[in-house]
């Protein structure tokens, strides 16, 4: 990108309008949802958002974060970005962190299209509540090249700053549906639908995962609803040998998917052969 030519916009007072409002979307998910808008916090984030989206609407820094050459850079290329430097006192406060990065973006939330008719393989998520489980399933899911991400109306909004932490740019290489009617979409998908229950009798290594598969994931403590169980085709669990009584499900769903990976690698080089 060519270099800015408009200055960075000083911000010294918390009284400035801009500074209320950048505050308001940090600490308040109805703030978000309403507005449309996600704020992504740290280098790493922001360089991830750029490469896939394009320029954030604006973008804050910190004195102490111009420090930082990467933050630097990104502040300097940012053409046609409006760059707020807020006075390091300020950004203290509005930081999602508690060792502040140095920049904030604020971003349009990007909206996928509607749920595709035809999946090659999807994770479907039931009313997951925590934020970093939600973050790092869609890492794994980035990580795995499954390109669909499910969540039910009860799940954590995947835009809040806490999954956006946990996904560490995975919610731009994956399109996330969120607020769906989770059980009508396991019913449409033209694929084996995968469920996953503590204590089933099958293992996920002797299910056949490397076709159209949607892999569904329940609630951190209550598990998959009977509702939701009822539309698989098969019902699966992740061995264990060890004392533990279950794995969390963010470690669960890893194993899963990256079983298919593996299913996948193998019947690639049988076909080789």
């Amino acid at each position: 990108m060519p270099p800015r030519a408009q200055p960075f916009k000083p911000v010294t007072s918390s009284d400035n309008p801009r500074y209320k409002e950048l505050r308001r979307l940090v600490q308040s998910s109805h703030a978000r949802k309403k507005s449309g808008l996600s704020v992504l916090d740290g280098p790493h984030l922001v360089t991830a958002y750029c490469k896939h989206h394009g320029a954030p609407q604006h973008i804050v820094i910190s004195p102490a974060g111009m420090k930082n050459p990467e933050i630097r850079e990104l502040a300097d290329s940012a053409a046609g970005t409006d760059v707020l430097l807020l006075a390091d006192s300020l950004f203290r406060h509005v930081s999602p962190v508690e060792t502040p990065t140095g920049i904030l973006a604020v971003v349009q939330t990007p909206r996928p299209q509607p749920i595709p008719r035809d999946m090659d393989a999807c994770v479907m998520l039931e009313d997951v509540q925590d934020p970093g489980n939600l973050g790092s399933i869609l890492r794994t899911c980035a990580a795995a090249g499954v390109a669909h991400v499910l969540l039910s109306i009860g799940s954590v909004h995947a835009w809040s700053p806490r999954v956006l932490r946990a996904g560490m740019g995975a919610h731009f290489a994956v399109s996330i549906y969120e607020q769906v009617d989770l059980l009508a979409a396991a019913r449409a998908f033209r694929g084996k639908r995968v469920a996953t229950r503590l204590g089933a009798q099958e293992s996920v290594f002797d299910t056949d995962l490397a076709g159209k598969t949607a892999l569904l994931f329940g609630n951190e403590g209550a598990g998959l609803s009977p509702g939701m169980l009822e539309t698989a085709d098969v019902v699966v669990s992740v061995p264990m040998r060890g004392a533990m009584e279950s794995l969390n499900i963010a470690a669960a769903a890893a194993v899963c998917v990256f079983e298919r990976v593996r299913q996948l690698e193998a019947r690639g080089r049988s076909r080789s052969r």
